[in-house]
């Protein structure tokens, strides 16, 4: 007979209506990101107008958040409320270690994304 047995409780499942409250504040946050790229590309494009590339990387810029909300969700759907969260949050950090690259990118190569001419 061991004495080191240990209980473990059993896994309940975590209510709808927290998921959908995690889903629904980590998406009001990607949703900003996604509006600071729009507003990104308005500004860049105003004096002169985007080369193509610029074009491609400014809207690629803006469509990468909805793609990592979309990633993490599917990812933490079928996982419990923390863990889910975490992979939103972790999503989150990578759109915005993202938008920062992109945001120094079109500082120091604005030549190459702005018509100059």
């Amino acid at each position: 007979m061991s004495g080191n047995t240990v209980e473990q409780a059993p896994d309940r499942p975590t209510p709808g209506w927290l998921a959908a409250l995690v889903v629904g504040v980590s998406g009001l946050f990607y949703a900003y990101a996604i509006w600071n790229a729009i507003a990104h590309i308005v500004t860049m494009s105003r004096p002169a107008g985007l080369t193509g590339s610029g074009w491609i990387t400014l809207v690629f810029g803006a469509a990468f958040p909805a793609i990592v909300f979309a990633l993490a969700w599917v990812i933490g759907r079928r996982r419990n409320v923390g863990e889910l969260a975490l992979v939103m949050l972790t999503g989150l950090s990578v759109v915005a270690v993202f938008w920062l690259s992109l945001v120094g990118y079109s500082i120091l190569n604005m030549s190459a994304l702005v018509n100059l001419s």
